[in-house]
């Protein structure tokens, strides 16, 4: 029987986090609940816990690379097959999760498959802001550029992995900028990613780390990430036995 975690980071998320895991809970029970208290000085650990959420906490705010590549740490440790991230603030809808799932099974080469905003046919759901979008086209140009494929949503935490992007991501996980570059990531190892469609909310409470006024800052510092990541040296992360393929980076 495969083993399923949805791992959802959280930070000061008191007033959110309840409801996202008793929807996750109610949308894929047959995925267990490891919440990444990243830090909180709120109560976010204690109600993610009265939910029925495993709760791993962070001793300070790492981020959420940091947080995310603790929970794959964890997936990994406990033998699950199959993570997929679902942030604590509200916007993934959970009821997407078994699509992705779909997805990720129905090809056996695919090792991760992210959820993205942009591929929705009615173009209905949040999309975020005008200056956010811009800035998503340039990475997702950027990125589809360097990966020789299609990528529409590329600041997209919504992901699922397979064992062997758990292996990947617990090992090696960027902890700047990670959801653009965790696609860069298993483009350099040689595994595969797709995208599919899914609706998304905009925050249920509190605020968004970046506002619209540094969305320009933000842009350049992930761009100058993303083409210094592409020629730093990266740790080797053994294949499952059963692979065939290389792991060698390819940059």
């Amino acid at each position: 029987m495969r083993r399923n975690l949805a791992i959802v980071p959280a930070f000061n998320e008191v007033d959110a986090i309840a409801p996202t895991v008793a929807a996750i809970h109610e949308a894929a029970p047959d995925f267990d609940v490891l919440v990444i208290d990243d830090g909180s000085v709120d109560a976010t650990a204690e109600r993610a816990s009265a939910t029925g959420a495993t709760v791993l906490r962070m001793p300070f705010n790492l981020g959420i690379g940091g947080a995310m590549q603790g929970g794959y740490m964890y997936a990994l440790e406990n033998d699950y097959d199959v993570a997929v991230q679902v942030d604590g603030d509200g916007q993934h809808d959970p009821r997407h999760i078994h699509d992705l799932l779909t997805r990720l099974h129905s090809d056996a080469e695919l090792n991760m498959v992210t959820g993205s905003r942009f591929l929705d046919a009615d173009g209905e759901g949040y999309r975020s802001s005008t200056a956010r979008r811009i800035g998503i086209r340039v990475f997702a140009s950027v990125v589809s550029l360097i990966t020789r494929q299609r990528v529409t949503d590329p600041t997209s935490g919504f992901r699922m992995t397979n064992r062997r992007g758990i292996e990947l991501f617990a090992r090696d996980y960027p902890h700047d900028y990670p959801e653009v570059e965790a696609i860069l990531l298993m483009h350099a190892y040689r595994l595969r990613s797709c995208e599919i469609p899914v609706r998304m909310r905009p925050r249920q409470t509190g605020e968004s780390a970046i506002s619209s006024s540094q969305s320009v800052y933000y842009m350049v510092k992930v761009l100058l990430a993303v083409f210094v990541g592409l020629f730093r040296r990266r740790p080797t992360v053994e294949p499952p036995v059963h692979a065939s393929s290389t792991t060698e980076p390819a940059l």
